[in-house]
């Protein structure tokens, strides 16, 4: 059983900050990569960013130069550090495991107001 415990999501001012965590905990010997979606409403849920056991990192065009992905292997935690954030950025994002099985968090809400 693998669970997974997302936080740091909230309200923030365009242009300000805010950092997600998502901890897991289990069976995650098969696990690949770590990292996060979002999905706005009324939109399909898209990837933000991820990254590999390996350490390499995938961003979506969007955010580049403004998000950063990480993690820390030995608290099996993956981070997003979201800078100048955008109202475009208002979603609920979504943390990923992904392997064999794939396992997703319950999702935390980021809302920018403008």
């Amino acid at each position: 059983q693998v669970r997974l415990v997302e936080s740091g999501g909230g309200l923030v001012q365009a242009g300000g900050s805010l950092r997600l965590s998502c901890a897991a905990s289990g069976s995650i010997f098969s696990i690949t990569a770590m990292g996060w979606y979002r999905q706005a409403p009324g939109k399909q849920r898209e990837l933000v960013a991820a990254i590999t056991n390996g350490g390499s990192t995938n961003y979506a065009d969007s955010v580049k130069g403004r998000f950063t992905i990480s993690r820390d292997n030995a608290k099996n935690t993956v981070y997003l550090q979201m800078n100048s954030l955008k109202p475009e950025d208002t979603a609920v994002y979504y943390c990923k495991l992904t392997g064999s099985p794939s396992y997703w968090g319950q999702g935390t809400q980021v809302t920018v107001s403008s």
